[in-house]
């Protein structure tokens, strides 16, 4: 399977994944219902991105996916 990834692939899909969440509306939801939903949606928004803002590589068959969490200095 290892020679078949194509570890930067994913990980363009995984952006595209977190553009949809930010994208999509909200369904018309009351109460409880809508808090839950804009929860998952920013949960997946995150998990999507961090993937999407991935350095991938494949060595002997495992996957290595690095992200730099650290604040970056928008000055």
């Amino acid at each position: 399977m290892a020679d078949e990834l194509d570890a930067d692939a994913m990980i363009e899909r995984f952006k595209a994944r977190a553009k949809a969440v930010r994208q999509r509306g909200i369904p018309p939801l009351e109460g409880p219902e809508r808090k839950r939903f804009m929860d998952q949606a920013r949960i997946d928004f995150q998990d999507y991105a961090i993937i999407g803002d991935a350095t991938g590589r494949i060595d002997d068959g495992i996957l290595t996916l690095t992200v730099d969490l650290r604040p970056h200095d928008d000055v």
